[in-house]
This record gives structure tokens, sequence and C-alpha cells, in this order.
């Protein structure tokens, strides 16, 4: 809008999805609200991503590796990245104003993933099934604003 992106994603199982597949997306979601609570003006960004690992692996999952959140603005891919992990080195902290994106990408499997022969396409190494929720928002002193919901 007016040359500014947003990026959003919500899986969605097709059919009657078996029950460790629907578990996989609850739990996508559940990460998502995590990150969403822990993005307050001042905070560590590595403190969305200390949320949403919690919050995924204390489900029986796993992170997605190298597939992080990030900010957003003028071009759809902008500083700082988003982990959804712990990453004790990422300094940044949160700013009133910031936007970005908090995007749980989880695995059924162990969260190794490889890009496929298209150069596109994000596959897990292992084969497993994974999800991903993710919400552009803008950083305040409380709650999130979430602008794609």
């Amino acid at each position: 809008l007016d040359g500014f992106y947003a990026d959003a994603c919500a899986s969605i199982p097709v059919g009657r999805p078996r029950p460790r597949v629907a578990r996989l997306v609850v739990a996508a979601n559940a990460a998502l609200r995590r990150g969403l609570e822990a993005a307050t003006d001042g905070r560590p960004v590595n403190t969305i991503g200390a949320a949403v690992e919690r919050e995924v692996t204390s489900r029986g999952f796993s992170i997605c590796e190298g597939l992080d959140g990030h900010g957003i603005g003028r071009r759809i891919h902008e500083p700082p990245s988003v982990p959804n992990s712990y990453t004790p080195e990422l300094r940044d902290r949160l700013t009133s104003s910031l936007v970005l994106t908090i995007e749980p990408i989880i695995a059924a499997g162990r969260g190794g993933v490889h890009t496929t022969g298209d150069g596109w396409t994000v596959a897990t190494d292992d084969g497993s099934v994974s999800a991903h929720a993710e919400h552009t928002v803008v950083i305040t002193d409380g709650r999130p604003i979430v602008l794609t919901a």
C-alpha cells in the first residue's frame, strides 16, 4: 500500500488432517501468539525468538532452521532479522514504530531445511510436514499493532 509491503501467512489443512498435522498447525499459531506477546518496545529482538522456541519445543515440534521473521517497509525483507529461536549474539532491541514480521515456521521432524531445484521452494530435510503462521506488526510500548489480521 502506497509503496509499503506487508507479509502474512497461515497454514490451513485441507480435508481431514492427521492428528499430528492438526497439532502442528495449532502449535505454529500458538507460537505466533507467544511471539506477539514478547514484541514490546525496549525488549531485545531475541525475546521473540525465545518465546516462539519455548512454545514450539514444549509441544514436541522443531523450529525450521534459518527461516526467520524480518523488518519490512519499502522492501519485503529489511533489518532486523527476527529469528524463531533464542539467538544470544543478537543484540538489537525493539523500538516503538518498528515494523516487522513474526513468523514461526516449524516442522514435525528435526527442522533442517533446504531449497529445492526450482530455487524457491523450501522443504524439510527429513521430509516431515511443516506449518507457518505470520503477521506484520508495528512495535509499541504495549501489545504490537497487527497490520495483517
